[in-house]
């Protein structure tokens, strides 16, 4: 028995445990459609693991038929992006200049969760290099298209590109990603998934190629809130449980006037209203707020922020060495660390700080800021890779409303919110720094208006 491109975990694993699938089976039809000359896996994933997985899956199996308790991920097909470390695998973090790195000599810790929640790790999910765009094109091992609109072959987003390909596609349950400024959440809103993105710190980062220390977090993107509920607990390492679903009635958010609502396209922009309007209507108190102290962020991060200077850190022997293999457009981002010195660095540290206060108290009377996830739908691939000034222009506007979570180190979630055959659009709810659990169970209730 295989499975449907975005059937719910919990689902899979009822079916699981009566028999009525194997995860033998599952990942069997995983497989298959990330081989299938016809789909997208070849450009979704830069390295499938069938031996592995295979391996992975049967001891799953046997273990059911022993009678043994199954672990919460038991069985179930899930996807790596490129930049987690796995024992055996070079990390090539999307990137050419990487993969005469040695294997890595461990799982990341985040990896190594799952594997000991059960998961069968079906292969690594094709990204953006280093992480550093929010658009999901690759020049070294391709883009895999958007599932919507496949005869236009439009972006999936990144960075997180192959992965929320994977899962729309049917070639994962769940894929995990890495968000920086958007990355889990920008791809899971442009192809119609749940995408969750964590407080920093819940997560660990080790064991994952870095763009920003500051920055990065780790999420998945899955068919729903739940399902990526439970795979984010397993991750933190937390007990595995139910994420009670808050009443929509009396839910209190805030819609900020600053700047998330400037240069929409028409199909967000209406979407977007009409989201709020179901909203309203099931009862939640939608109140527009002025939130002015979000245009401070652009401010502080106006010679380049964090993602360049600690991405050009980490990664500087490589770009000395070799910087013509690099993407051209991810090169040029990491070159604006020069642009900064030590005293721009501490300077937009403590701004971030005095930012986040500021921001926290505007906030604290809701039970979610909303916005949309991105400012337009997908555009066409080939747009964005004839034109540097509109690739430059896409990815800003891709980027902007989902890097305010990462500065203010906030949990947020994505939902889709579109109507079925339409083009993807998110609805973002962002959370207070460690209230995830609670962002969480607004996301879920959030998400069943629209299901």
């Amino acid at each position: 028995m295989s499975f449907a491109p975005l059937t719910p975990i919990a689902t899979l694993l009822t079916d699981l445990e009566a028999g009525r699938n194997s995860a033998t089976a599952l990942l069997e039809t995983a497989l298959q459609r990330a081989g299938d000359p016809a789909g997208e896996g070849a450009l979704a994933f830069v390295k499938l693991t069938p031996e592995t997985a295979r391996a992975e899956a049967e001891a799953s199996d046997r273990l059911r038929r022993a009678g043994v308790a199954p672990r919460p991920l038991e069985g179930l097909p899930i996807s790596i992006k490129d930049l987690f470390d796995v024992r055996g695998h070079v990390t090539t973090a999307g990137s050419r200049v990487m993969a005469g790195e040695p294997p890595a000599s461990s799982d990341a810790p985040a990896i190594a969760r799952l594997r000991a929640a059960g998961a069968v790790l079906v292969g690594r999910t094709n990204m953006t290099e280093f992480a550093f765009s929010g658009i999901g094109i690759n020049p070294h091992y391709g883009t895999p298209a958007n599932p919507w609109d496949r005869a236009t072959r439009r972006i999936p987003g990144g960075s997180s590109a192959g992965a929320a390909v994977s899962v729309a596609d049917g070639m994962a349950t769940v894929g995990i990603g890495s968000d920086t400024g958007g990355s889990v959440r920008i791809p899971s809103g442009l192809c119609g998934l749940a995408g969750f993105k964590p407080t920093q710190r819940r997560v660990p980062t080790a064991g994952a190629c870095p763009l920003s220390t500051s920055l990065d977090s780790i999420g998945p993107l899955a068919p729903t809130i739940a399902c990526a509920a439970r795979v984010h607990q397993v991750m933190a390492g937390e007990a595995v449980r139910p994420i009670a679903r808050r009443p929509v009635a009396g839910l209190r958010l805030a819609v900020p006037q600053s700047f998330v609502l400037e240069d929409l396209d028409a199909t967000t922009a209406r979407t977007f209203e009409a989201a709020l309007s179901r909203l309203s209507a099931a009862g939640a108190i939608v109140t527009e707020i002025p939130f002015r102290e979000l245009l401070e962020i652009a401010d502080a991060n106006a010679k380049g922020g964090f993602a360049a200077v600690e991405c050009y850190e980490a990664h500087a022997r490589h770009v000395l060495r070799d910087p013509d293999a690099f993407d051209p457009r991810v090169l040029v981002r990491i070159r604006r660390a020069t642009d900064q010195s030590a005293i721009d660095y501490i300077t937009l540290v403590r701004r971030r700080a005095e930012i986040q206060a500021a921001c926290n108290a505007v906030s604290a009377p809701f039970d979610a800021v909303v916005m949309p996830t991105t400012a337009r739908i997908a555009p066409p691939i080939a747009e964005l890779e004839a034109s540097d000034a509109e690739f430059a222009k896409v990815n800003l506007l891709m980027l902007r409303n989902c890097a305010v979570g990462n500065f203010l180190d906030r949990c947020a979630a994505t939902v889709p919110v579109h109507e079925a055959g339409a083009a993807p659009v998110g609805l973002m709810l962002m959370g207070e720094t460690m209230a995830d659990d609670a962002l969480l169970s607004v996301a879920a209730a959030v998400e069943a208006v629209f299901r």
